[in-house]
């Protein structure tokens, strides 16, 4: 596309319509209207404004040797991303009718021995590992159900409200461990050049560090003790080992088949970088190509699965690419690039820690993906290295801002919705009275690693 210089009333136009269209996600429930219908709205709306301002043109390109003239809207769409949460959507939901998920949440919970403790440790753990490898959605659903269960056939219901809370905080945490755990880290790895091995590498240490903490300061807050005497211990074994982890499983060899799939699937994403000819098709194709082999399984029936898969969410990221990027060429983004620029001037350390706090905080009020996508255009505009640390703080802030509101993100606003469904008391500032010391650690830890260990 050719750009187009903008005046200044058109882009405080564009910014208007910015404002308006953040402030409407952060409200979707208040006018019920799903975020797919808002954000498409406004790309309606851009992209007329932008073709009556003379901001965009039709682009035409060569593929395989013949032109073809592109509508405006296809070349800002971010089709690797569209790939990879469709394709990663798909290959987990088939994969999680095996019963691995399952099958690995009871073990663990009959591993406990019905010990409150040691119970919030393994599924805190695993409600880490599980959002870094499904979604941070998915992992709540899964743990927070199971929770449900387990405290309740171990007459621990009292410690449920905080077993959730805590499950709740780690999703986003979890969130941070892998390039596909979080649609921010898809969006701001892929326009950074991070490859899936460099992001959890540099990324796990502080997960694992933040785990530990999260854990072990709920554990305190909510008063979880590990059982005291032999009897208890002895009553809480036999409870547990009640639980059967083969209930989920309806075949052995659709289980063995979905296990040795979901590890060549993360080795695949992790060695994309490095494999010949898959390098050059990307993870999207990656993605793709395992949820088709996946769904050979129910391949009679596969469009029950097309069905499942969150088309809103395809649709609001369709939509959100074309607002950014109508934005853009309003110049919308390089005014907001400037605003930074005196955040960026304070360095490495000082300006990364203020970008990182800024981005938590504003996540915590809205919906981060459209924070992450329009910080990931402008610091692609600045020339940084995939090195350098302001991408990982607005990573960092994006994720973890969850964690400060039950709206911060989808995963918080689930585990208040299991907390309500279990009859259990918790207001939006009740969440945020509890969750605000667990954030603030969080983030005072992500700061220092980033400054420490990242700059």
């Amino acid at each position: 596309m050719n750009m187009v210089h903008a005046s200044t009333g058109v882009t405080i136009l564009f910014a208007i319509l910015l404002v308006v269209m953040i402030l409407s996600l952060a409200f979707e429930e208040k006018i019920h209207a799903k975020k797919s219908v808002i954000v498409g709205w406004f790309a309606v709306i851009t992209l007329l404004l932008a073709a009556v301002f003379g901001l965009v043109h039709p682009q035409t390109v060569q593929i395989l040797g013949h032109p073809v003239t592109l509508p405006v809207y296809i070349p800002g769409i971010d089709w690797e991303v569209i790939a990879i949460i469709l394709g990663s959507s798909l290959f987990v939901d088939v994969t999680s009718k095996c019963g691995l998920f399952t099958w690995i949440a009871i073990k663990l919970t009959k591993a406990s021995k019905g010990d409150p403790l040691k119970l919030l440790i393994f599924y805190g753990v695993m409600t880490v590992i599980f959002s870094a490898v499904l979604n941070n959605v998915t992992a709540m659903i899964i743990v927070g159900t199971l929770s449900g269960v387990s405290l309740a056939k171990l007459r621990l219901t009292n410690k449920l409200l905080g077993f959730l809370l805590i499950e709740g905080l780690l999703t986003n945490v979890g969130g941070l461990l892998t390039l596909i755990s979080s649609v921010p880290n898809i969006i701001v790895g892929n326009a950074a050049g991070i490859t899936f091995v460099t992001f959890f590498v540099k990324a796990s240490p502080f997960v694992a560090v933040a785990t530990v903490v999260t854990i072990f300061m709920g554990a305190r807050l909510f008063s979880i003790n590990p059982l005291k005497g032999a009897a208890a211990k002895a009553d809480a074994a036999r409870l547990v080992a009640g639980f059967d982890e083969n209930d989920g499983i309806e075949s052995q060899g659709f289980f063995t088949f979905g296990t040795v799939m979901t590890v060549l699937f993360i080795i695949a994403m992790a060695s994309v970088s490095i494999t010949p000819y898959l390098r050059d098709l990307g993870m999207g194709y990656v993605a793709l190509a395992f949820s088709a082999i996946m769904l050979t399984r129910y391949k009679a029936t596969a469009d029950r699965f097309y069905q499942a898969v969150d088309w809103d969410l395809l649709a609001f990221f369709g939509g959100l690419f074309i607002v950014i990027n109508m934005m853009e060429h309003a110049l919308v983004l390089a005014l907001i690039g400037d605003g930074l620029k005196p955040i960026i001037a304070l360095g490495e350390t000082v300006g990364a820690a203020v970008l990182l706090v800024s981005a938590a905080v504003a996540s915590s009020v809205t919906d981060n993906i459209p924070l992450a996508a329009m910080f990931a255009k402008i610091l692609g505009g600045l020339s940084l290295s995939s090195e350098s640390p302001f991408w990982w703080a607005v990573i960092f802030g994006a994720n973890l801002g969850g964690n400060i509101t039950p709206i911060g993100s989808a995963s918080t606003l689930v585990a208040v919705t299991i907390i309500h469904k279990n009859k259990l008391p918790m207001s939006f500032v009740s969440f945020v009275k509890i969750a605000v010391p667990f954030a603030v650690l969080q983030l005072l830890l992500a700061v220092g690693y980033v400054l420490v260990v990242l700059a």
